[in-house]
């Protein structure tokens, strides 16, 4: 897993891909923004690209998570939403009430992964979103 972007440089170099201003735009911009979708990213993009298209943006967004340099989940019903890999393997909890993403450390579902393990089954946490209420929200139903 690249942790600096001369590493993510060589992963596209190393697979036959050319390093394009395009391509370290649309890493730059995940990395910012935390979480995005595709349009989000296209977005952010634009504020320094104007020329940069969607379907530049969704194809980027492929050739990167190919690479293991993003991941996506889906955390929501709509696109889903990439997330850079250079932090922390994580996986994410969604408040339905208040809309709140909160990343957890994949360490921290260790008994679930080993429940798992027991049947024989590796789970992908990176894609896991699981949707709930948080604490604040919880409270102020109660």
């Amino acid at each position: 897993m690249p942790e600096t972007p001369g590493d993510w440089r060589a992963a596209l170099r190393e697979r036959g891909y050319r390093l394009t201003p395009q391509r370290e735009l649309i890493l730059a911009a995940v990395d910012e923004l935390g979480h995005a979708t595709p349009d989000e990213v296209l977005a952010k993009v634009q504020e320094t690209a104007s020329t940069v298209n969607a379907s530049t943006v969704y194809r980027t967004l492929e050739v990167l998570e190919e690479l293991g340099l993003v991941r996506h989940a889906h955390l929501s019903d709509r696109a889903p939403t990439y997330h850079s890999v250079r932090g922390h393997e994580h996986f994410h909890l969604i408040c339905r009430t208040c809309e709140q993403v909160i990343s957890v450390d994949s360490a921290e579902a260790a008994p679930f992964v080993e429940a798992l393990s027991t049947r024989g089954f590796v789970p992908d946490l990176g894609h896991l979103t699981v949707f709930g209420r948080c604490a604040a929200c919880e409270g102020a139903c109660t």
